[in-house]
């Protein structure tokens, strides 16, 4: 690939990055993209032969972000794992709430091509520092099963705070009180 294909590849991964950002996963075609990136409409077919593709691509991004902030937050091994966890928790629903159209599309692996484009080798990492930390906070359980079910739950709580269901069923006025009680629920009460 010249350098002048992979800007323009470059080019149209980024405008999809914009254009998820602002107006959410369903507005993420092809025409769209190429449009915003001043090339014709057939352009993208050749740097990404299928949609999935090209989405599987715009959501690698995503999963590098958030990779980097957990990355970071967990970079020296601050803390004991649970307060790792907790961060964790806390990075993964603030980014959900504040990346709504980027995560939406992020972990709807029924678009995307998790085996094509380094997504599964973007996305597992995450998983893999959840169920790290888990291991280390709870070595009497089966780690995987309950780091995805924590998850599961963050997901749960991301989605129906983003919604407004949350608030209206609780009452709360953050999310940060539903996330320790996540925590609380699979990891066992916090000690004192």
């Amino acid at each position: 690939m010249t350098e002048q294909e992979a800007g323009l590849r470059a080019r149209l991964v980024a405008v999809g990055v914009d254009l998820v950002t602002q107006e959410g996963a369903q507005a993420l075609s092809l025409r769209e993209i190429a449009r915003r990136a001043g090339v014709s409409h057939g352009a993208p077919r050749r740097y990404f032969p299928t949609h999935l593709e090209l989405l599987s691509a715009i959501a690698r991004e995503g999963f590098a972000e958030l990779g980097s902030e957990v990355a970071e937050e967990l970079r020296g091994g601050k803390g004991s794992p649970r307060a790792q966890l907790a961060a964790l928790a806390r990075i993964y629903v603030d980014f959900a709430l504040s990346h709504r159209g980027m995560y939406e599309l992020m972990f709807r692996h029924d678009l995307l091509e998790s085996n094509s484009l380094g997504l599964r080798e973007t996305s597992l990492p995450l998983f893999n520092s959840l169920v790290d930390l888990v291991s280390r906070v709870r070595p009497d359980v089966r780690a995987p099963d309950v780091a995805g079910a924590l998850w599961a739950n963050l997901h749960g709580i991301a989605q129906l705070w983003g919604w407004g269901s949350l608030q209206l069923a609780t009452g709360a006025d953050g999310v940060e009180p539903l996330v320790r009680a996540a925590l609380d629920a699979h990891l066992g009460p916090e000690p004192r």
